[in-house]
C-alpha cells in the first residue's frame, strides 16, 4: 500500500558498506522517469555515480562522514533551458526535479534502498566536476545505499487540520 511506503520512508544517514544491484538503480531511476512535470517537459536528469574517483570528486561538494559512506550519489539536474515557465516568469524545473527525487526515494525504500535528500551542497562545485553547460543545475545529492540497520522512526508531522482546509 502506497500510504504504508511513504511512512516507512526516511531520510538515511548510516549507509552499508555494500555496492547496490544496478537492476535496483535502474529501477530507482526509472520510477524518478516516469514522474509527471510541467507540460511533460521532462527538464531532468540524473548522474548515477559509482565510480570511485568520481565519488570522491563528489564528496567534495558536501563534505560530511556519513555522505562518504553511501555507495553510490545521484545527482539530480535540472535542464532551465527545456523547463516550462508561466506566464509570469516563474520556471518550473525545482518543482519538476523534486516531484522527479521524490519518486526516486520511494521507489529506492521499496527496493530495501535507503537515501537522504541533500540540498544544502556546493552547487557551483557540483556544477565544474560533472561539467554541466550554463542551462543546467544541480539541485540535490541522493547519497543511496542499504543501510546499516533499519531505524523507522515515528515521523514528526502535523496534523491534517493543520495543513488542509477544506473549502
Amino acid at each position: 500500500m502506497f500510504l504504508d511506503l511513504a511512512r516507512k520512508r526516511y531520510s538515511l544517514r548510516s549507509f552499508l558498506n555494500k555496492e547496490i544491484e544496478r537492476e535496483k538503480l535502474e529501477y530507482v531511476v526509472e520510477a524518478a522517469r516516469y514522474a509527471p512535470s510541467a507540460c511533460n517537459l521532462q527538464p531532468v536528469k540524473f548522474y548515477v555515480v559509482t565510480d570511485k574517483d568520481m565519488l570522491s570528486k563528489i564528496h567534495q561538494a558536501y563534505p560530511r562522514e556519513w555522505f562518504k559512506k553511501a555507495p553510490c550519489v545521484i545527482v539530480a539536474v535540472g535542464d532551465r533551458q527545456s523547463s516550462w515557465k508561466r506566464a509570469d516568469g516563474k520556471d518550473h524545473v525545482d518543482v519538476d526535479v523534486a516531484i522527479s527525487v521524490d519518486h526516486l526515494t520511494l521507489a529506492a525504500s521499496d527496493v530495501g534502498l535507503g537515501t537522504c535528500w541533500v540540498c544544502a551542497f556546493d552547487a557551483k562545485l557540483c556544477h565544474e566536476i560533472l561539467n554541466l553547460p550554463v542551462h543546467m543545475e544541480a539541485i540535490a545529492l541522493i547519497p543511496i545505499g542499504y543501510p546499516e540497520k533499519e531505524e523507522v522512526k515515528e515521523k514528526r508531522r502535523k496534523s491534517l487540520d493543520e495543513i488542509v482546509e477544506w473549502i
